[in-house]
């Protein structure tokens, strides 16, 4: 059965159907809000959220869309949703600091552990957006015009706005490089 056909009985009341999905899309959704949020425990709680919300909201999915993007749509909401409510709490310095304190001491790295954690840092530094971007483009490899549906706008924006996310997360990859 395809992702849509179960998301419309679920929608119809068969509750028991969204287990499948569960099964089938938990680990991507954990994936890319770990990613968002650079905290796994954040994380699982954000993907049982995202399950909740698919399942209180059913009736919104529309016959016919990709079941992927509106599951995607749902876990953006639920992270802006978290973000929002937080973001008195927490500046982006101190999200850059978070990731360093589970990192590991330097000195027992080896280089490409090195470098996974200067690529980490240099991604908390980027907008949300822009990791929101390389998240799913690269991290979730979605295509392009599945990224431009789940944000509404035009596959030459996504492109160009993916480019731009690349070229800023490598001036920060060096800029940390050179510390």
């Amino acid at each position: 059965m395809t992702d849509e056909l179960i998301m419309e009985a679920v929608k119809r009341g068969e509750l028991q159907q969204a287990t499948l999905l569960f099964e089938r899309y938990h680990k991507r959704i954990f994936n890319f809000l770990a990613r968002m949020t650079m905290d796994r425990a954040l994380a699982e709680d954000l993907t049982q959220n995202v399950f909740l919300r698919i399942i209180k909201y059913r009736t919104s999915y529309r016959e016919g869309n990709k079941f992927q993007s509106w599951i995607y749509q749902v876990a953006r909401n639920v992270f802006s949703d978290h973000y929002q409510a937080n973001k008195n709490k927490f500046s982006d310095f101190v999200d850059v600091e978070k990731i360093s304190d589970h990192m590991a001491d330097l000195e027992e790295h080896e280089a490409q552990d090195e470098k996974e954690k200067l690529l980490h840092q240099s991604m908390a530094r980027l907008s949300e957006e822009q990791r929101e971007l390389l998240v799913l483009t690269r991290f979730q490899q979605m295509k392009y015009e599945e990224v431009a549906a789940i944000m509404d706008t035009t596959v030459a924006n996504i492109k160009v706005k993916v480019h731009r996310a690349i070229l800023k997360l490598r001036e920060y990859y060096f800029e940390m490089e050179k510390i």
